[in-house]
Order: C-alpha cells, then sequence, then structure tokens
C-alpha cells in the first residue's frame, strides 16, 4: 500500500487538491499496479512564513516580486 506526502504552501483551492490526489492516484495504479483504493495520500498545507528556499520565507520572496 503506496502512502505519499504532499506538502503545500496554503492557497490552493478544493477543486486543486481533489484532481492533484486523482491524478497522483492515477499513476500509482498504472506505475505500481495498485489499486485505487490502497492508494493513501496526506496532504500537508503550510503558511508562507512557515516554508523557505535558500534561507527566504516563501512569503518574503512574494512580497519582494510583488514590490517589483
Amino acid at each position: 500500500m503506496p502512502i505519499l506526502e504532499m506538502h503545500l504552501l496554503e492557497g490552493r483551492t478544493v477543486e486543486q487538491k481533489r484532481a492533484a490526489v486523482a491524478a497522483v492516484t492515477r499513476a500509482l495504479v498504472e506505475s505500481l499496479g495498485v489499486k485505487p483504493e490502497q492508494v493513501r495520500i496526506l496532504i500537508t498545507e503550510h503558511q508562507q512564513e512557515n516554508f523557505s528556499v535558500g534561507g527566504i520565507t516563501a512569503g518574503h520572496r512574494n512580497s519582494l516580486q510583488e514590490s517589483q
């Protein structure tokens, strides 16, 4: 039984998350030969100030891009 963790920044719609898990499930069914009901996906959403790349939070990076 595959178990996946998906970490996302907050802000995606319910429809986007449903589409993502459906697509990932299909890919695992095809590639691993498992049944859809065996696939588990955990979505964890992070606030922009709780996620950083290269020492800059996503919120800070977005504010810098908006000011340009």
